[in-house]
C-alpha cells in the first residue's frame, strides 16, 4: 500500500476542525493548511482563531474563522451553511472539541457531568448532524470524503474519578465505528482516533475542577504525546488512498502503558 506523496496532498480540500483555538485542534488546522487543504477553524474564543488564520494565511494557506459554541445546533448548521455557501462544502471533518473534568461520583458534580456531555456528546453529534450531508455531497464528486472524531483511550479504561468523561468517549468511539458502517456505502471513511497522554489544555480542565494538578515539569515526568502527533495522524488518514479506511486508531505515547 502507498500513499501520496505530493508535497500538498491534501489541495483542493476543505477541512472542518473542531475545537481549533489550542491543542490537538489548533495543531491539525494548521497541519491540515500546510498539506493544501482549505480549513475552515471552529471553535468558541474568536480571537485565537482570528491569530490562526493569521498564521495560516502568511504561510500561504487559506482559512476561514468561525466562532461557534457545538453544543448550540442552530450555530452549528449556521456555520455549516457558511461552509457551503463560500467554500462549496466540507470533504474532511475533524471532529476534535471536547472537555476532561475531574468529577468523583460521590461528589455529585452533576454541573461537571452535563458540561463534558454536551460537548463530548450532544456538541459532537451536533457537527456530524450538521456536517454529513456536505461529506457525503462531495464523495459522490470525488470519490472520497472523511469524518474522523477524537475519543481517548478512556473510552475502554477504568477512569474513577472520570468516569462520565470515559462514559462520554466510549459513545464517541461507538458512534464512530457505526457511522463507519453507515456512510462507508457512500464513499464516507470515518475514523475514532484514541490518544492517549497529550500535552494541551485538558489537563488544565481537570486541575480547574478541582481534579489533581499535573506537576511541574511534567512532559519528563510522563512521556506524553505532542498535540502535531495527533495532527500528523489525521493528515496521515486523509491522504490514504480512496479504497482505505483506518477506522481505529490507537496512538499512545511509547513509554505509557495503559
Amino acid at each position: 500500500m502507498t500513499t501520496q506523496t505530493s508535497p500538498r496532498p491534501l489541495a483542493g480540500r476543505v477541512a472542518v476542525v473542531t475545537g481549533a483555538s489550542s491543542g490537538v485542534g489548533a495543531a491539525s488546522a494548521e497541519h491540515l493548511a500546510e498539506l493544501g487543504a482549505r480549513v475552515v477553524v471552529l471553535a468558541r474564543r474568536a480571537e485565537r482563531l482570528n491569530d490562526m488564520v493569521a498564521r495560516i494565511e502568511k504561510n500561504g494557506g487559506r482559512a476561514l474563522a468561525l466562532a461557534v459554541d457545538v453544543t448550540d445546533a442552530v450555530a452549528v448548521r449556521s456555520a455549516a451553511d457558511r461552509v457551503a455557501a463560500e467554500l462549496g462544502g466540507a470533504d474532511l471533518l475533524f471532529n476534535n472539541a471536547g472537555v476532561m473534568l475531574f468529577n468523583p461520583a460521590e461528589a455529585l458534580a452533576e454541573g461537571s457531568w452535563r458540561e463534558e456531555i454536551a460537548l463530548n456528546v450532544t456538541g459532537l453529534t451536533n457537527v456530524v448532524a450538521a456536517f454529513t450531508p456536505q461529506l457525503v455531497r462531495a464523495a459522490a464528486e470525488r470519490g472520497v470524503a472523511d469524518l474522523v472524531n477524537t475519543s481517548s483511550v478512556a473510552a475502554s479504561s477504568v477512569l474513577p474519578a472520570f468516569s462520565v468523561y470515559a462514559g462520554t468517549k466510549a459513545y464517541v468511539t461507538h458512534l464512530s465505528h457505526n457511522l463507519r458502517a453507515e456512510l462507508g456505502a457512500h464513499k464516507v471513511r470515518v475514523s475514532v482516533i484514541e490518544p492517549g497522554l497529550v500535552d494541551t489544555e485538558l489537563k488544565d480542565h481537570v486541575a480547574g475542577s478541582g481534579g489533581p494538578a499535573f506537576p511541574e515539569g511534567f512532559k519528563s515526568v510522563v512521556p506524553c504525546l505532542e498535540p502535531e502527533d495527533i495532527a500528523e495522524t489525521v493528515g496521515f488518514l486523509a491522504g490514504l488512498p480512496a479504497r482505505v479506511n483506518l477506522s481505529h486508531i490507537t496512538v499512545m505515547p511509547t513509554g505509557q502503558a495503559a
